[in-house]
């Protein structure tokens, strides 16, 4: 992979929401797309065969597309106002676009099933995205939402303590605190 995503770990759908950054756009190309993937693959089954299969600028694009959706609706619910119904179509549209599948088997012991998607590359990824933003814009949790605190960052968080205010205490919350002290001593 070449270079680390600034914030991993939140639900998916804010880990979409914040391959924006305030300096740049994370997703410029099919392979930082693949290496997103490689990331938030132990949470997506089909990661591996998605990958494999090759992706384009048109999955780049449906991606960045639902992304840019969800990122408009989470900002809205987060702030208690109805998403925009143009967005939260385009989600369900993306959904529709590669039906999901339970496939149900015997592995010898007991019937196992597995959830799988019907469609190309792209309408498979665009569903497995929209639908996991969602399941986040429906989750209450959704009010709880935050921006990090620092003034140069726009990346979002799902805290996990009522306290937290920094996307990262490492990354924005030390160079604030360090900015500041920088800033106080500079003016003795």
């Amino acid at each position: 992979m070449t270079a680390p995503f600034p914030l991993i770990g939140e639900p998916l759908a804010l880990d979409l929401v914040n391959t924006r950054t305030a300096a740049a756009d994370l997703l410029v190309t099919p392979e930082r797309l693949t290496d997103w993937l490689a990331v938030q693959a132990e949470r997506f089954a089909e990661a591996g065969e998605v990958v494999a299969a090759g992706l384009d600028e048109g999955s780049l694009q449906v991606v960045r597309s639902i992304r840019d959706r969800v990122a408009r609706a989470v900002d809205a619910a987060r702030h208690g106002e109805p998403p925009q119904a143009d967005d939260l179509a385009a989600l369900a549209e993306a959904q529709r676009a590669a039906p999901a599948v339970l496939e149900v088997a015997w592995d010898g012991a007991r019937v196992v099933a597995t959830r799988s998607r019907t469609g190309d590359v792209s309408a498979r990824l665009g569903a497995w995205l929209a639908e996991a933003g969602a399941e986040f814009l429906a989750d209450p949790a959704v009010t709880r939402v935050r921006q990090c605190a620092a003034d140069d960052c726009v990346l979002v968080f799902l805290p996990a303590h009522p306290r937290r205010i920094w996307c990262s205490a490492a990354r924005c919350g030390n160079r604030v605190r360090v900015a500041r002290h920088y800033h106080r001593s500079r003016s003795r």
